[in-house]
């Protein structure tokens, strides 16, 4: 007699789907991580993965997606903090994903979806430190070029990583010197 199985949502398993590549991709990295164990993980077949994204690179945007979700959520509880204490925790949170953040930059040359991903990604940001230059009062013809610098500067501690203090004291000085302190 066949096993009756319990209709499952389709918002459910893709879910449960990105959660196994999440947990995977951050433990092992991407490149290390074949999609059969991401299905097995997932407890489902290899070909349901691909009822639900594309390929892998369509399937680390969600990953991404979820990760990003979810750190937007505990972002909007550090409205009251200064300018240096967010940064300093977007810095953490990027850390924390250090083999992905690796493997987007890595992968935006030859996956047109994570590229678009990247590209958002950075652009709101981007727009968050613009907003917060405006309203120290920087002036317009520098809100570009200054925000490039921060970004840059953001990357560099991503790629060199940095004790606390070290962080800290980089972060208080960028904004100190683009005239930025709360």
């Amino acid at each position: 007699m066949p096993r009756n199985r319990r209709p499952v949502d389709r918002a459910e398993k893709r879910s449960e789907i990105v959660n196994a590549a999440r947990t995977l991709f951050v433990n092992d990295g991407y490149e290390h991580t074949p999609m059969g164990r991401i299905a097995a993980a997932a407890g489902v077949t290899t070909n349901t993965i691909y009822w639900y994204f594309g390929d892998k690179d369509e399937l680390l945007v969600g990953v991404l997606n979820d990760i990003h979700n979810e750190a937007l959520g505990r972002f909007g509880a550090l409205a009251a903090q200064s300018v240096n204490e967010q940064v300093l925790w977007v810095v953490d949170e990027l850390e924390k994903y250090h083999r992905l953040v690796d493997t987007v930059h890595s992968r935006t040359s030859v996956a047109a979806c994570i590229d678009k991903w990247h590209n958002d990604f950075h652009a709101l940001w981007e727009q968050w430190i613009a907003v917060e230059l405006r309203n120290a009062g920087v002036d317009d013809a520098e809100i570009e070029p200054t925000t490039r610098m921060i970004v840059f500067v953001i990357e560099a501690m991503l790629t060199h990583p940095q004790d606390e203090a070290s962080k800290r004291a980089i972060v208080d000085l960028l904004f100190r010197k683009v005239g930025v302190s709360r």
